[in-house]
């Protein structure tokens, strides 16, 4: 396929075995113990949701270069058909994980109980020796990272109207992972490229839960931290931990994607600032104003609804404050986009004094450090990402060259999972 270099792989994607026998010693080895029963606790709408390995090399050719869909930290992507015609995507996880079947079949079995509109579903799963792989409903319409940002001249601009919708929808599906599901679900990698959009441009959420099912054991700034750094919130450049308020963090970076057209780093330009950097003050003034040309897409060419375009700028800028704390519940989030509440909401509990929308330093507790240090921080994620050139800003094939190259080879290669 010729796609850009990706993170590096301890084995590449699974190739069909000629035999039974050759699956069994590739994957299982003569001293294992036969590979466990279906979970009767999984119901997950399919009449089964245990795969073989034999029946997901079925199901996408033998893994075959083109039905790859893309790859990224987490593993290969590949378009399979399920003998019943059902489309998937299945995900070969990287090996070395570290869980074992058990741990990994109960961390599934958590993912898979949740059922949501703007959500992507896991249909079933795959335990092959050391071999872990993921089944998924297939998507059809790539992602909004592609209809965003690498979709060609010869596609229309996505309109207000859209990206609201989007920008609704994926509010939707995070508020329910975080306030609706138990236990919890703390998303940990919001952005472009794992929002999944359907025919009608409806936002599904993708990847959720698959921070606990992956290897991320490198170090403090991790492959998979490189491709997304231009979302990351400040407490995880100071910490290393992640929240839910992390999560309302790169949802506020996605809010910008959808409201300046940028991307959230662009690894091509000599720009310093990330996209955050550059939005803040003319957030604050397009809110003090209401005025916000200099912070709209110029590709809308002025076609939207201003109080819309109020609701989703207040939105993103109560989502990027520093201070986890005082960011909003994604519920909120959800209410301020459908208009139903005043704006002044997402401002609930701080003092007027206080009612910053970029709550600095001063305010904050333990979990936050001043805007210096975060972008001091941001700066060495940049250079260290640019110079091991693992850049990859989408597991599912939509960095900047893989995508072009992807999108260029014609057929199920355009489709991203």
């Amino acid at each position: 396929m010729g796609a850009s270099p990706g993170p590096p792989w301890n084995s590449p994607p699974p190739a069909l075995p000629t035999s039974s026998e050759e699956m069994s010693a590739a994957y299982s080895g003569p001293h294992r113990p036969p590979l466990p029963p279906p979970s009767p606790n999984l119901a997950l709408g399919f009449n089964k949701s245990t795969f073989s390995y034999e029946e997901l090399a079925a199901a996408t050719g033998g893994f075959a270069q083109d039905k790859l869909l893309g790859q990224g930290g987490f593993g290969y992507v590949h378009k399979g058909v399920l003998p019943n015609g059902k489309e998937v995507a299945v995900k070969s996880l990287k090996s070395g994980s570290g869980q074992g079947e058990r741990e990994f079949q109960a961390e599934v079995d958590i993912i898979s109980r949740v059922h949501h509109r703007h959500l992507v579903s896991l249909v079933g799963y795959c335990i092959a020796g050391g071999q872990r792989m993921l089944v998924y409903e297939f998507v059809s319409n790539k992602t909004l990272e592609y209809h965003l940002h690498v979709a060609g001249t010869d596609r229309p601009i996505m309109d207000w109207p859209t990206r609201l919708r989007i920008a609704t929808g994926s509010a939707k599906g995070l508020a329910y992972l975080h306030e609706d599901c138990h236990p919890r679900i703390i998303h940990r990698d919001i952005k472009a490229a794992n929002i999944l959009l359907d025919d009608n441009f409806e936002a599904m959420v993708a990847d959720f839960g698959l921070a606990k099912l992956s290897s991320d054991n490198n170090t403090h700034v991790s492959t998979r931290v490189m491709g997304t750094f231009g979302y990351l919130a400040p407490e995880y450049a100071s910490s290393g931990k992640l929240s839910d308020k992390s999560d309302v963090f790169s949802y506020g970076v996605m809010l910008l994607e959808l409201i300046t057209g940028r991307r959230p780093v662009d690894p091509s330009s000599n720009m310093d600032d990330s996209l955050v950097d550059w939005a803040r003050p003319l957030l604050t003034r397009a809110l003090e104003e209401g005025k916000y040309d200099e912070l709209v897409d110029p590709k809308l060419e002025n076609n939207y609804n201003p109080n819309e375009m109020a609701r989703m700028v207040a939105s993103a800028a109560a989502s990027i404050r520093h201070s986890a704390k005082k960011r909003p519940k994604m519920s909120q989030i959800v209410r301020a986009l459908e208009g139903d509440v005043s704006l002044d909401d997402l401002n609930e509990g701080m003092r007027p004094s206080q009612n910053s929308i970029f709550a600095g330093s001063s305010m904050t507790g333990s979990s936050d450090y001043d805007t210096t240090a975060y972008n001091s921080d941001m700066k060495k994620f940049r250079k260290m990402a640019l110079t091991s050139q693992e850049f990859v800003s989408s597991e599912f094939g939509t960095s900047s060259n893989e995508s072009r190259e992807m999108g260029n080879n014609g057929g199920n290669q355009k489709q991203f999972f």
